[in-house]
């Protein structure tokens, strides 16, 4: 039985008198376990498992006492889904005077898939503008003297490692690249690895997945919703292929690596010598899943109308490449771990003395492996008027196989939530750090990001590197991150995972009574971007 050395003090800087509560093991193991379980068959957005899963959280929802906050009086809100992937290796050929080279399929490419044509080719002049990188505040516009309309862009995957951690995430998001593609007229990009995205992520690995399934949600016309779809990635290239796509520049593909690797990443841009002929075929689909929402009404007459989101997707992989004869994700820390420590969350609230000033919406989304879907639907069509959403806290994948001393709080210091986890965090004795890993990206990769774009301060909790986290991340990673093991079998430590539910809790009960609305730092980056409350200074 599940016996802390000590109990878990939740103290608040409310006139709330601090509170003193303990997430049990067995429910959460249970949570965990059954989501997990290889009866949830991995849990696919758009599959009858992930549906099960659904109605599951929604039963602890009204367990909990949360009242319904989905469609039509629900606990659901569904959401409207355009799956995509590759239908076939598809072609990429490069074209120098009356020279053809073919590039070879998992060696030298991976095909593109986009939901808006079943059937794409291209023909066209490559124009090469290094990583595509468009950014007044840091001074920057790759595409400065380039002239792609109407072309094929050569890009670098990533971004220069001298921008900020997350503005460096944000300028090495797909979405970001094809929208500024886009914008200038190119009609496609071709992603080319850098050795720094080999480092993060083997081409070979993601040749094993090349068909995985993606997805974008359906608009009231049925058109999917896909910014920057004018100009899709064609393919992404691997060092081999880049070797061979540079190969007619002075030094070739070692000279542009070393100056995409350097720490001002500025390798020279131009027209290349040549064109490129793609043909590519995508299978497309439609699909419905749901957004599972419930909340806790807030109890301050003047604030209750404010929301403050938890979220954490709901969704994993489904099946995926075979590993000593298992085929079956069934993502037990990725992100069954998330949600059982939202619904945790929950149940810690119900059991304080007074309820939160702010209203608390809890949120488990559908898609999220997928690229954000589940979020970018709800954070775009709110069951709640969207200006009355005043801060979000996303619980993906917390690493609960160690007992963790410290966490990175992604996007805190930027908005005045940042004070907020420092104060929670402090209450048990857990430091705020760095990202250690900015090549990785994490910024743009959760939940919380739909939120950033829509102008909403947010906050994702990673467990950090301290003590044994950065041997376990790595572990984790290398042996368990979207393969079969992220099972129950991994050593889960309980007692971190209440910690875990204990930090988020605090955080989120800062949020909903602090007396001032969560507010972007002013001037910063993202809250100026995305016209965020108080970046502007009003």
């Amino acid at each position: 039985m599940f016996r802390p050395a000590v109990l878990l003090a939740i103290a608040f800087s409310s006139p709330v008198a601090a509170q003193t509560w303990q997430p049990e093991e067995a429910a959460m193991r249970g949570h965990v376990g059954f989501l997990a379980s290889d009866e949830m068959n991995g849990r696919e957005a758009g599959t009858r498992e992930f549906d099960i899963a659904a109605r599951y959280v929604a039963a602890q929802f009204e367990t909990m006492g949360l009242k319904p906050a989905g469609a039509a009086g629900g606990y659901l809100q569904p959401v409207p889904l355009v799956t995509f992937r590759p239908a076939d290796k598809g072609s990429i050929s490069l074209i120098r005077g009356t020279s053809e080279t073919a590039l070879e399929f998992g060696t030298d490419y991976l095909p593109g898939a986009s939901p808006q044509a079943a059937e794409m080719t291209k023909d066209a002049a490559l124009v090469f503008a290094g990583f595509g990188v468009v950014a007044p505040t840091f001074k920057r516009d790759d595409y400065a003297g380039l002239d792609v309309k109407g072309k094929i862009v050569v890009l670098l995957a990533g971004a220069p490692s001298a921008l900020p951690t997350e503005e460096r995430a944000h300028y090495s998001n797909g979405a970001t690249k094809r929208e500024q593609a886009a914008k200038r007229g190119a009609v496609g990009i071709l992603l080319v690895d850098t050795p720094t995205r080999e480092k993060v992520s083997s081409f070979a690995r993601r040749a094993r997945n090349w068909r995985n399934l993606g997805a974008t949600w359906a608009q009231a016309d049925g058109a999917p919703y896909y910014p920057g779809g004018t100009a899709p990635i064609l393919a992404q290239l691997s060092l081999a292929g880049a070797a061979k796509l540079f190969a007619g520049l002075p030094g070739g593909s070692d000279a542009v690596m070393a100056a995409a690797e350097s720490k001002a990443g500025n390798p020279k841009r131009m027209a290349l010598p040549m064109t490129v002929r793609a043909a590519l075929k995508t299978e497309i689909n439609r699909a419905m899943s749901a957004n599972v929402a419930g909340v806790i009404e807030g109890s301050d007459p003047a604030l209750k109308d404010e929301v403050v989101v938890l979220s954490a997707h709901l969704d994993h992989v489904g099946t995926c490449p075979e590993v000593k004869g298992d085929t079956l994700c069934n993502g037990a820390m990725d992100n069954a771990m998330g949600v059982a420590s939202m619904i945790e969350v929950a149940h810690g609230f119900k059991h304080l003395k007074a309820r939160p000033k702010r209203s608390v919406l809890f949120l488990a989304v559908t898609a999220e492996e997928k690229g954000l879907v589940g979020a970018d639907y709800f954070a775009q069509n709110p069951t709640f008027p969207k200006g009355n959403l005043v801060a979000n806290v996303n619980l993906d994948m917390p690493l609960i196989t160690y007992d963790f001393k410290d966490v990175v709080a992604f996007g805190a210091e930027r908005s005045s939530i940042g004070p907020a986890v420092a104060r929670a965090g402090a209450t048990l004795g857990i430091a705020l750090v760095p990202d250690p890993q900015p090549e990785q990206g994490l910024f743009t990769r959760s939940d919380h990001y739909r939120f950033v774009q829509q102008g909403i301060p947010a906050v994702f909790l990673v467990t950090g590197p301290g003590g044994e986290g950065a041997a376990a991340m790595a572990a984790f990673l290398e042996t368990h991150y979207h393969q079969p093991s992220d099972d129950m079998k991994l050593p889960f430590k309980w007692g971190a995972a209440a910690r875990f539910v204990a930090l988020n809790l605090a955080i989120a009960r800062e949020l909903a009574d602090m007396p001032a609305r969560p507010s972007w730092n002013k001037g910063d980056f993202f809250g100026t971007l995305y016209g965020g409350y108080g970046a502007t200074g009003k």
